[in-house]
């Protein structure tokens, strides 16, 4: 990997830093555990759209590592590396079978995967079937912030192809 691409990855690992631990700091959006914007989740549609899956996966890996030892606990990384591998496997594919257009949809359909996933974590921790009883909500806001988060990706591809490194 050249030193300018590495560089560049490092940037947007920690620009995604960033914008996890500001929005941690926010109230929740809803009285409801576990659901958030995913703002981060902006850096890795980016990097899908520019660079190959490949480094927005190392980006995306670096984000949750650092994210959970910074921020988090460690079952916090868990639950992360759950809902962030599966929505990243989502994205990835949408990525692809719609030729890097449509981001807002590749967000959604990571929303939802990432919720999923965190699910799926919950479920293997606790044993307890219940906990799917919190899908249907979850899978609701993973549209939704899908979506925004889509739409925020979307305005930056806008400005970053502006850039020479981009064009």
């Amino acid at each position: 990997m050249h030193t300018r691409k590495l560089t560049i990855l490092a940037l947007f690992a920690t620009l995604a830093l960033a914008i996890y631990s500001v929005e941690s700091m926010l109230p929740p959006l809803v009285p409801l555990p576990g659901i958030k914007l995913g703002l981060a989740n902006i850096v890795t549609l980016l990097l899908l759209q520019l660079y190959d899956a490949r480094d927005a996966a190392l980006v995306l890996l670096a984000r949750i590592l650092l994210s959970s030892l910074l921020f988090g606990q460690a079952m916090s990384l868990l639950y992360s590396l759950c809902g962030g591998l599966l929505c990243f496997a989502a994205m990835t594919l949408a990525s692809r079978l719609l030729h890097r257009r449509f981001p807002e949809l590749t967000s959604i359909l990571g929303g939802i995967f990432h919720n999923v996933g965190q699910i799926m974590a919950a479920l293997l921790i606790t044993a307890v079937p219940a906990v799917l009883a919190y899908l249907p909500y979850l899978l609701i806001s993973g549209i939704v912030t899908g979506l925004f988060t889509g739409l925020c990706a979307r305005f930056a591809l806008h400005c970053l192809r502006r850039l020479p490194p981009f064009r």
